[in-house]
């Protein structure tokens, strides 16, 4: 399972198509199909039925976005996290130079 599959999941559940999703994330659509396929595989669930007018989250996938949106919450706080440490040490002189 990885972040990007989890923001897949999580950008075609709020947008509702996955070419719509695709778009915003800057992928193509057979990535995005790809995204969900490996996700569907690592937890063994269907996340959406695929309809005429676009992909509809199963139950499962709903019980299952709110950690989703968590997992992703905590990325993008460890990134904030180390971005500032990198630039705490890129403002410290250094010892060599």
């Amino acid at each position: 399972m990885h972040e990007r599959e989890l923001r897949t999941f999580v950008r075609i559940a709020e947008l509702g198509r996955m070419d719509l999703a695709a778009r915003a994330l800057g992928y193509s659509q057979p990535a995005i199909s790809y995204h969900v396929r490996s996700l569907e595989r690592a937890l063994g669930v269907r996340l959406f039925r695929r309809e005429a007018a676009g992909s509809r989250p199963t139950p499962e996938a709903e019980r299952l976005l709110p950690w989703a949106r968590a997992a992703l919450r905590l990325f993008d706080l460890m990134r904030s996290s180390a971005d500032g440490k990198r630039r705490a040490f890129a403002d410290e002189p250094s010892l060599l130079g």
